[in-house]
């Protein structure tokens, strides 16, 4: 059997509402079993992640981030994704690395935002102006059409040129005045120390949190943890690998059961706001069963489509 070899064209045939539902009905089979390995050096990252779900087959995605590699015009993060059978472990396809991730990172915070954002929400901030920060407007902007977006960077310029790029966008330079009537924030930068301050935020806000990923990183600081209702994508991967929770759990700001639901807890309803005025949090911790769900999305759409393509030799 050849593997079916999938590129970056296979992005003509997908849909956002479609991958949410991709999502909903992967968290539907039995769970997910997952292993993640991660290797240091310095900034630099070397993440492997498997995942195997009966009846969806399994996945083996390797990333490489090399946060300096945008100085020298290189991409930051690289790797490689892999499908395969679930009935005879045999490869059965492989998938454009960026592609994947660029779904399975915006998907994994629309789908929480679909469920805890208040369903009129309008004004978004985007806080990073990077690859994920763009991939988030356009995730946002299918499942609330008439999003007005406003942008925040570190570097202002960034900022400008995003917004320039997002009809009707605004970029601001003052972080906090950003936030100021945001219904939905989203934070996509490389922070060890949070640029969020829990005493910013409004009621009803939601938050996506996605930058974080090492144990050393956060985004958001202790008040906004205390004040927030939250929730992960996924308890397996986050907690006792992230900063972002691993962190303030291990000084005792927050206990495992303030964690309130993952994505596993949407069929039986703990996955949910409870109060128009609530702030939500929804940490983006990813995982290599998102990776498979994607995989097996953007698979199907694909051979719907026509862009799957064998091997070439």
């Amino acid at each position: 059997m050849t593997p079916t070899i999938i590129g970056p064209d296979a992005e003509a045939a997908m849909d956002w509402h479609a991958l949410l539902d991709a999502f909903a009905t992967g968290h539907r089979m039995p769970r997910a079993e997952i292993a993640d390995s991660f290797l240091y050096r310095g900034a630099d990252t070397i993440l492997s992640r498997a995942a195997w779900i009966d009846g969806l087959g399994s996945a083996v995605k390797t990333a490489t981030i090399f946060p300096g590699n945008p100085g020298a015009g290189k991409p930051m993060i690289n790797g490689a994704v892999n499908l395969y059978s679930d009935q005879d472990g045999i490869l059965e396809a492989i998938v454009d690395f960026h592609l994947v991730t660029k779904w399975k990172t915006a998907g994994d915070s629309l789908y929480a935002a679909s469920i805890l954002a208040r369903p009129d929400s309008r004004n978004i901030t985007i806080v990073g102006a990077g690859t994920v920060g763009a991939s988030m407007i356009e995730a946002y902007g299918a499942l609330f059409p008439d999003a007005r977006f406003t942008i925040w960077n570190r570097s202002p310029t960034a900022a400008r040129v995003l917004a320039d790029r997002t009809p009707g966008a605004q970029a601001e330079a003052d972080l906090q005045s950003a936030l100021r009537g945001a219904d939905i924030i989203c934070t996509a930068t490389m922070s060890t120390d949070p640029v969020i301050r829990g005493d910013w935020l409004e009621p009803g806000q939601h938050l996506d949190l996605i930058g974080a990923y090492r144990p050393d990183m956060r985004e958001v600081d202790d008040t906004a943890l205390r004040r927030a209702a939250v929730f992960v994508d996924n308890r397996s991967t986050t907690l006792d690998h992230i900063g972002e929770l691993r962190i303030p759990l291990g000084a005792g700001v927050i206990v495992r059961d303030d964690i309130r639901a993952d994505f596993y807890d949407v069929a039986n309803g703990l996955f949910r706001r409870n109060s128009a005025d609530e702030i939500t949090i929804a940490k983006n911790g990813g995982g290599a069963h998102l990776d498979l769900m994607t995989g097996r999305f953007i698979l199907n759409a694909s051979r719907r489509n026509g862009t799957a393509k064998p091997p070439t030799h």
